[in-house]
């Protein structure tokens, strides 16, 4: 029987891995989208996933998700297999968690304050008065006014989804958060501020962020560590450094070809120019 004691405890050190993903396969009928992927992400660290469109990214975290069922492999997060942990413990597991859909997904019926509210009604049971003082801080938390709270999704901006998304998926106060293209839309400084912003919310709430994103300066600016996929499984995976060293195809066109970006190098004002 599973206790209190058996769930693995918030806290930790940095090179725990608290997501681990090995040999795992998924298959749409006869086609196999992803074919023995291992990945590991670390605690709090920001890892960038990246890959071509349609390489399977979104299906991956979806599978981490419980959104997606896979035909082989092993998802351990927190230590914990999540194809025979106790449905308590799944339980545990899933707050300890928060998702960023692509665009919000934020549910158009209720105003941002609700919104944010979706999961404490969910897991929790607190006072209406307790659940709004605790999404207001959220609200606060990603930068937007205190008005907000009672507006309806369809009257506030881009940005402003994002960071009420955001707010929602920070409302248990999780150990990781799963961001799927959390910038797209985005105008290029609203990109760089929620970039920012969520560079902030690893830093002072010890989170762990898994991001998949197609914006290169998200990866260069704020991803400790990228992990890139293509034919079926992780190609490369490491620092910026290293995607900008690597001779895989895919990943040199990416990171080396017509977009590529300057890098400002630790240590001495020197700059190092990637690309053509």
């Amino acid at each position: 029987m599973s206790t209190d004691n058996d769930m693995p405890q918030q806290g930790g050190a940095r090179d725990e891995v608290i997501l681990e993903v090995r040999d795992v396969v998924v298959r749409f009928g006869k086609n196999t989208i992803l074919d023995h992927l291992n990945l590991d992400v670390r605690r709090g660290e920001i890892l960038g996933f990246v890959g071509a469109s349609g390489a399977g990214k979104s299906v991956l975290l979806r599978t981490v998700l419980g959104l997606i069922p896979r035909v082989g492999g092993t998802i351990r997060m927190f230590g914990q297999d999540l194809a025979t942990v106790s449905d308590a413990d799944r339980v545990k597991i899933d707050m300890r968690q928060g998702v960023l859909f692509q665009h919000g997904a934020l549910f158009s019926g209720l105003t941002v304050l609700e919104n944010i509210q979706v999961p404490m009604r969910e897991y929790l049971n607190l006072p209406k008065k307790l659940m709004d003082e605790l999404a207001l801080l959220k609200l606060e938390l990603v930068g937007l006014p205190r008005n907000a709270a009672h507006k309806f999704p369809s009257e506030l901006s881009g940005g402003m989804i994002k960071r009420a998304a955001l707010a929602r998926a920070l409302s248990l106060d999780p150990d990781i958060v799963f961001l799927d293209e959390p910038t797209s839309g985005l105008d290029p400084i609203g990109a760089a501020e929620f970039d920012e912003l969520v560079a902030q919310m690893r830093d002072t709430m010890g989170l762990t962020v898994y991001m998949v994103t197609h914006d290169l300066d998200s990866l260069l600016s704020v991803c400790d560590r990228i992990a890139v996929l293509g034919n079926k499984k992780i190609l490369v995976e490491g620092t910026v450094e290293e995607m900008m060293a690597s001779e895989e195809a895919w990943v040199k066109a990416y990171f080396r070809g017509k977009r590529a970006r300057t890098i400002v190098q630790p240590g001495p004002p020197t700059e190092k120019m990637y690309g053509n």
